[in-house]
């Protein structure tokens, strides 16, 4: 249990082997272990670091001679010859490993880094042949015993919090890159733009105070950054702010999900096929990352010529190179994910297990694939992130843009503020101190921005409250012909995009992907688990029920443009007078034919376009410009004909979701409208407060601006 529960204990792993790294301990410069920009690392001793580094070589030793007794294909004699087997391991890691990786970089680009599991075997192998005393009986327990190696670093160099694999993977890197021409140097800074996905400033402020985010809180304290709220727009998720930061126009995006009128489709921002239409439709060509910038795991591309994990352009293959090097930059990289993957699994399934122990409210069902959806995004997304970015800085990219989504997707399910979600944000946290390592030996200086793209307000959910969900309410209410699809966990989205995008490449991983999704594979898009199609239900049907957080979409398939109050009330005119008194419901936005649009509550109504109030405000409990944001909805082509807003309890700082979410976002309400951003003290801030996700765009372009310039001008 130890391993779940101090595995990853402030994010530490580490994967370089024992005698390498007391090397470099030993001859390393204890004064110059700089973590990051404004950040100093507490200063810690070349002995005590050797003294850990003593120490998980006799774990190691021991873990060989524990294989030794178990299996009967490993043999090592004494624990002589099990620390000699340690000693040659480290040497050969040390001494072969770079050449070989050199050697065979070709053969593991197309392997998308597999081959790297042959090397470990043989290495291993290797150290057979030297080492008197020590046997492996085949190529495959030679694999076994790089598995048992890679287990004790992970957990051990965790406990010890061993941190010199950064060391290790950026020199290796920084060869093959410089061999390939990627390196050139400039005095010329770029921009790291990092998206903490779904974190809200309130919970970073917490964070901070509690000891969580112990990079981000040593930016802060040292001054060279500064945090600053800002404000959503409607509706706030990552799809609708990704376009707007990214593109500078998020315009007709009015949820994560939202059904057309003019093609009779459900459109689903982080669909790949769809996140590719979205993109052509909102880019003018010249978006952050345009000008040489780089994309990694988003929704959107930003324009970037060199986007990989990107929704909107999974098949482009460029960067490849450059990413593929720093995954395989350490022997046990690829181990060390699985690993990890499997340690997330049982810490997410015990940390289930005592939340329903102790009865936590609100807390929902985390059983079936979601342990293995978690793991996906927390583990592998992120390691696969932080590899492609520490390349991107190693060979000098002039800005990236780069989501890391593990809280976004644990605060779905444990809370926001829950132990779980604290301590995956704490891991995140780790891995950007570790990027932030690499930052003073990269070709160019860098500037460091963190932000969120939304936060995440809490609550049970609107069926675990009423017992219905909100298409069962409409249906209810008088509506026979209703098609409802379950929204689909994002988790899904994220691991079909990541086997879209292996699938996509020519290598040896991308064939068998291939052949092994094809009976799940729509056009070039692999898609496993539920779907969000719903194009049959469409044609028979007349109404359209979509959930995007607590914000819901009802649209009438059979009632031309945007359907009016009016029109509405004559086919079913018990629905929006029912819906308003529904005690899970905030408001409902509809257009009059006369008064134009219409924001009604239990108690009274808001009219939109002249601001009156008839009895109690509905937008009151939502924010002083909640009918700012509602204006500019209400202007899209594709806004629904209801848009339902869930309640809003202020005092109790709660909502409930439409999806099955306790930690939510995609309407008005609370924490989820308010993410942040962190940024270098030296650049300029705006006076006036920040609303919208295109007013962000303009702020980075703006902090972009001098340097692409200076680009140039050089």
């Amino acid at each position: 249990m130890w391993t779940a529960d101090r595995v990853g204990h402030e994010g530490q792993l580490w994967q370089v082997n024992w005698l390498l790294c007391v090397f470099a301990a030993m001859t390393a410069d204890p004064n110059s272990d700089q973590i990051g920009p404004g950040v100093d690392p507490a200063p810690t001793s070349r002995s005590w670091r050797v003294l850990r580094l003593a120490l998980l070589g006799v774990a190691q030793v021991v873990a060989l001679l524990f294989a030794s007794w178990l299996f009967s294909g490993v043999s090592a004699s004494n624990v002589g010859a099990a620390t000699a087997a340690v000693a040659v391991l480290a040497a050969v890691n040390a001494v072969i490993w770079p050449l070989a990786v050199r050697l065979t970089a070709p053969l593991i680009g197309l392997t998308v880094g597999l081959f790297t599991f042959v090397l470990n075997g043989v290495g291993i192998q290797l150290v057979d042949l030297v080492v008197v005393g020590f046997v492996v009986d085949s190529f495959w327990w030679a694999l076994l015993v790089a598995l048992v190696v890679t287990v004790v670093n992970v957990s051990i160099g965790g406990l010890l919090h061993i941190d010199d694999d950064h060391v290790w993977r950026q020199r290796v890197a920084r060869r093959l890159l410089r061999r390939r021409g990627d390196i050139e140097e400039t005095d010329v800074p770029g921009v790291l733009f990092i998206q903490v996905d779904g974190l809200g400033v309130e919970v970073l402020r917490d964070a901070i105070a509690t000891g969580h985010v112990p990079t981000l809180a040593g930016m802060v304290a040292r001054g060279s950054h500064r945090i600053i709220d800002w404000e959503c727009d409607l509706s706030s998720q990552t799809g609708a702010m990704q376009a707007g930061i990214l593109l500078g126009n998020n315009t007709d995006m009015p949820a994560f999900r939202w059904f057309e009128k003019s093609t009779g489709r459900v459109m689903v921002s982080n669909r790949p096929a769809d996140a590719a239409e979205l993109e052509a439709r909102q880019s003018s060509g010249s978006g952050l990352l345009s000008g040489g910038g780089v994309s990694r795991a988003n929704v959107f591309s930003g324009d970037a010529d060199d986007a990989m994990l990107t929704f909107s352009r999974l098949r482009d293959r460029s960067g490849v190179g450059g990413s593929t090097a720093l995954i395989v930059a350490t022997p046990y990289a690829l181990t060390r994910i699985l690993v990890l993957a499997i340690i997330e699994i049982v810490r997410e399934r015990r940390e289930a297990r005592r939340a329903r122990r102790l009865d936590v409210e609100p807390q929902m069902h985390r059983g079936g694939s979601y342990p293995f959806l978690r793991a996906g995004a927390t583990v592998a997304l992120a390691e696969l992130t932080q590899a492609m970015l520490v390349a991107d800085i190693v060979r000098g990219v002039p800005s990236a843009y780069v989501d890391f989504v593990g809280y976004d997707e644990v605060a779905h399910h444990s809370g926001i503020r829950s132990t779980d979600a604290l301590c995956t944000l704490k891991r995140t946290d780790d891995q950007l101190r570790r990027l932030f390592s690499v930052v003073p030996s990269a070709p160019r200086p860098y500037h460091v921005v963190i932000l969120s793209d939304h936060g995440q307000t809490q609550g049970a959910t609107f069926a675990q409250r009423y017992g219905e969900s909100l298409s069962e309410v409409v249906h209810r209410l008088g509506c026979e012909a209703v098609a409802a699809p379950a929204p689909v966990a994002e988790g899904w989205h994220n691991l079909n995009g990541m086997l879209t995008d292996v699938a996509a490449s020519s290598s040896v991983l991308g064939s068998t992907v291939r052949r092994v999704t094809k009976s799940h594979t729509v056009g070039d898009e692999v898609r496993l688990g539920p779907h969000d199609e719903i194009a049959d239900e469409v044609r028979s049907g007349d109404i359209v029920v979509l959930a995007s957080g607590n914000l819901g979409l009802v649209s009438f398939t059979r009632l031309p443009g945007r359907a009016t109050l009016q029109a509405i009330e004559e086919r079913h005119p018990h629905l929006v007078t029912g819906l308003v008194a529904h005690d899970g419901v905030g408001f409902v936005m509809v257009r009059d034919a006369e008064l134009g649009d219409l924001v009604i509550g239990a108690q009274g109504t808001h009219r939109l376009d002249d601001g009156e109030v008839i009895g109690i405000d509905p937008l009151a409990p939502f924010g002083p410009n909640a009918a700012r944001h509602l204006r500019r909805t209400a202007s899209f082509s594709n806004c629904p004909d209801l848009l339902v807003n869930s309640f809003y309890d202020a005092a109790d700082d709660e909502g409930a979701a439409f999806e099955e979410l306790i930690g939510f976002h995609g309407g008005l309400g609370g924490e989820q409208s308010r993410p942040f951003i962190l940024a270098p003290t030296s650049f300029d801030f705006p006076d006036e407060p920040i609303i919208g996700a295109a007013a962000v765009h303009k702020l980075f372009t703006g902090w972009l601006r001098p340097l692409r310039d200076h680009q140039r001008a050089g």
